[in-house]
């Protein structure tokens, strides 16, 4: 355990942007689950409206550098690829 005011300090504030970024993460994971499900279940309609409201947490989390760029990119174009081929 740090000893000096200002390293524990610091130990504090890493718990808590932890405690934030696996709620957001797993709020992310959630998002896209939601959407894969509507897609295994052949709904476009709710796979498009779960898009809609992935699609922005991916944009957000990957410009705060949560989440990679490329791999937020690689979840919106997968899904926006399956979607797509469910309304074919």
């Amino acid at each position: 355990m740090a000893n000096i005011k200002s390293a524990k300090k610091r130990a504090k504030q890493a718990v808590k942007r932890r405690e934030r970024n696996m709620g957001a993460k797993s709020m992310v994971r959630t998002a896209i689950k939601k959407v894969v499900k509507a897609i295994e279940a052949k709904d476009l309609p709710a796979a498009q409206e779960a898009y809609k409201s992935a699609e922005p947490l991916l944009d957000r989390y990957s410009s705060r550098g949560l989440i990679h760029r490329n791999k937020a990119a690689r979840h919106k174009s997968r899904l926006q690829a399956h979607i797509r081929a469910l309304a074919a």
